[in-house]
């Protein structure tokens, strides 16, 4: 492999032992240097088009970790910006970094990135339990991940919050929304099913109490021929017996003691509700 393709592998910069590992050998990264190739640092190299946050975690020896990895595993997350959070074998952090201390696995084998075990692990030790809980169900829901993988990984009575954070996970949702509503359903003590099948409408996304349908509408739900299908399911369930209500990002995501208000009342609107 050249030099070339193989910092392209490693997301455009890496350390020797990496490049060579990948096949790549002293005499082609001095010819490299000569072409272009830059080095930062001694054992360093970078294409001119490597992003500079990279570099800098190679300078730094450092790995992203918890919520600053979570693009990189493609995991939810309701916002990563903000410093970085960091594992260096030191304990060292840099310019704001949040630091991170502890792996429990190897890290990705050509990218300054935890692995994703130890990154949900910090996860659930740092964040609060609604940043934490949808990236820890991403990646069950993926398969990539499994609740007792990480619950074994996360022992004693100082990892208790984060064992809490996990009786949360649910397989299957369809999106983050889908998560934070059901949750925030849950711990208020209502009965929830999630992705429940109607005869004559299809999966809905929630079902509350047996009898209140909860959809989630994300930001691409706009469309006017996506309205129009919404409110015929909405039709035809409320045909059925069912109640319907409609929530979008900015309620879940921003608002959801106000989502909770309005489903409280509904369900004790009903004559035989639950309060």
């Amino acid at each position: 492999m050249d030099v070339e393709t193989a910092l392209a592998a490693c997301g455009g910069a890496a350390r020797r032992p990496v490049l060579a590992r990948l096949g790549v050998d002293d005499a082609a990264l001095r010819r490299a240097v000569r072409a272009g190739v830059r080095q930062p640092a001694r054992g360093l190299y970078a294409l001119q088009t490597a992003n500079p946050d990279t570099v800098g975690l190679l300078l730094r020896r450092q790995l992203l970790t918890c919520i600053s990895a979570a693009p990189f595993y493609g995991l939810w997350v309701l916002d990563s910006s903000g410093p970085a959070h960091v594992y260096h074998r030191r304990g060292d952090a840099f310019d704001g970094d949040v630091p991170h201390g502890g792996l429990l696995l190897p890290p990705h084998a050509n990218m300054p990135v935890a692995s994703l075990g130890d990154v949900l692990i910090h996860a659930l030790r740092c964040l609060p339990l609604r940043e934490s809980l949808i990236m820890v169900e991403c990646a069950v829901g993926r398969g990539d991940m499994t609740v007792e993988f990480l619950r074994h990984r996360l022992p004693g009575r100082r990892n208790g919050r984060a064992r809490e954070v996990l009786q949360w996970v649910d397989r299957g949702a369809d999106s983050m929304l889908e998560t934070l509503a059901r949750t925030c359903f849950r711990q208020a003590g209502i009965q929830v099913e999630a992705q429940v099948y109607i005869d004559g409408v299809g999966y809905v996304d929630l079902l509350l109490e047996g009898w209140l349908v909860i959809e989630l509408d994300g930001r691409q739900h706009g469309e006017w021929t996506q309205v129009k299908k919404d409110q015929r399911r909405n039709n035809r369930s409320v045909v059925q017996g069912y109640t319907v209500l409609r929530y979008y990002y900015a309620d879940v995501v921003h608002s959801p003691g106000r989502m909770l208000a309005e489903v409280l009342a509904v369900l004790a609107g009903r004559p035989g509700g639950r309060l």
